[in-house]
């Protein structure tokens, strides 16, 4: 049986899975089997998939019936024989030692889930690179600023993740922060490793820049973190704007996006905006400048 069972939803990523599919061959540590969910690409996606499942043998396909990245994901449940679940996106890249950094976090048994830093990058140069914070994850944590930001950069025990039951399917967007609360929610341990892992392909069209949308799936994560106790504060929310702001600012969207999120930020709490100072006070001074900069400058300078 395998260490670890990488589950990677695949939704007409041909552009970028060769990129990705090498990045896990370059592992240093080779206990793993991937299992590739197509989501009904009308790519080249499948055809790409099946061949690297007959050139490594650790490689299956397989084809998600429910649709979405939250239906691909749980079809590992009972697919999965690794004992360790860790999320790939099709179109991240791992860090050679991410595995091998993994298999060191999970020999403290009380450890349920493990993430670390990732790097963000426009499919050529890494811009900037995200904090960990001290501790273990709680979900105070999560209503602010998520710092596990991608699936990709998360690996979860296989039993834990069966007895949280896995993702909301009816959710597109915040489906992994509102299965990251109910995961801590319930006592189980998360905690970050300090250094950078993964790096996490921004893109204008992906799922996470459609901003809009994020916040209503992050309605329905907060909905959850209610039933357990916890409601997210003025300050939690203004730091939340300000990671909008900088998600507008780094996915190139336009610049009254980030403008309005950094506004709604400073009124809800301004010192929880500018709790770090350095990056709230770049995020104002981007969101003003934003309509008079280059896109590619503005997402350089502004994206961390």
């Amino acid at each position: 049986m395998p260490r670890f069972s990488i589950v990677m939803p695949c939704f007409n990523a041909a552009a970028t899975l060769p990129e990705t599919l090498a990045s896990l061959r370059a592992q240093t540590f080779s206990d793993w089997e991937l299992l590739c969910v197509d989501d009904g690409s009308s790519d080249a996606t499948l055809d790409l998939i099946q061949a690297e499942a007959r050139r490594d043998t650790r490689v299956r396909v397989l084809r998600n019936p429910g649709k979405g990245p939250s239906a691909a994901r749980n079809l590992a449940l009972p697919e999965a024989r690794g004992d360790i679940l860790a999320f790939c996106d099709a179109d991240d890249l791992w860090e050679p030692e991410k595995l091998a950094c993994l298999v060191a976090a999970f020999a403290e048994p009380s450890v349920a889930a493990v993430f670390a830093q990732i790097a963000f990058f426009d499919g050529t140069r890494s811009s900037s690179v995200s904090t960990v914070p001290a501790g273990d994850l709680t979900v105070p944590m999560l209503l602010a600023e998520n710092p596990v930001c991608t699936m990709s950069n998360l690996a979860v025990r296989h039993e834990v993740f069966s007895q949280t039951g896995g993702f909301d399917t009816r959710l597109v967007h915040n489906e992994d922060l509102e299965w990251l609360i109910r995961l801590v929610a319930t006592g189980h341990r998360v905690v970050g490793l300090d250094r950078c892992l993964v790096r996490y392909r921004t893109s204008v069209s992906g799922l996470s820049s459609d901003l809009g949308r994020m916040r209503a799936g992050r309605r329905a994560a907060l909905a959850t973190a209610e039933r357990f106790g916890f409601r997210a504060d003025p300050r939690a929310e203004a730091i939340y704007c300000r990671y909008l702001a900088r998600r507008a600012l780094r996915v190139g969207a336009p610049g009254v996006e980030a403008l309005r999120f950094v506004l709604t930020g400073l009124i809800l709490s301004p010192a929880g905006f500018l709790s770090d100072l350095r990056r709230g006070g770049l995020t104002v001074a981007a969101a003003l400048c934003a309509p008079l900069l280059p896109g590619r400058l503005r997402q350089f300078l502004f994206a961390g």
